[in-house]
């Protein structure tokens, strides 16, 4: 699994001009889904993003965790998160899972995350074209693959 989470002040996400989700303060996670993830990517990247200490504490220093401030998060699954564009110019997603595969991981990560954070989780819409606005807060964005644990 890959991740881009972003730290943001404020999150929108929209199908056919419709709110799906809406967030002040908290993480707005992108997530790609290939087929070799299983319950330990999950597991594991829920508990790397719940604890993640990005947010400031009283001094000013990124030492508090979404958990700390009870911050919300909407997640989205994005399979171009997992583009190869090695050759030529047209990306190539042939890593991505298909939906009958990452629909369910997505479905299950969502669950874990709600577990960790101990509350509900805004989401986009599998497979729509969504409009998400997003204020992002420092900017602070970071990447994470559960494949490379480093």
């Amino acid at each position: 699994m890959r991740a881009v989470i972003q730290r943001v002040s404020e999150a929108t996400v929209r199908v056919e001009g419709k709110i799906i989700s809406n967030i002040n303060q908290g993480l707005l996670i992108l997530i790609g889904i290939e087929e070799k993830d299983s319950q330990e990517d999950i597991d594991w990247l829920s508990g790397k993003i719940s604890r993640l200490r990005i947010f400031e504490d009283e001094a000013g220093v990124m030492n508090k965790s979404i958990l700390d401030i009870n911050g919300d998060a909407i997640v989205v699954s994005q399979f171009t998160l997992h583009a190869n564009i090695k050759k030529g110019n047209r990306p190539s997603y042939i890593k991505a899972a298909k939906p009958e595969i990452a629909i369910p991981i997505y479905e299950n990560f969502v669950q874990r995350l709600e577990l960790d954070m101990r509350k509900k989780i805004g989401t986009g819409v599998f497979g729509a074209d969504m409009k998400i606005s997003l204020l992002n807060d420092g900017p602070v964005t970071i990447i994470i693959d559960t494949k490379n644990k480093e």
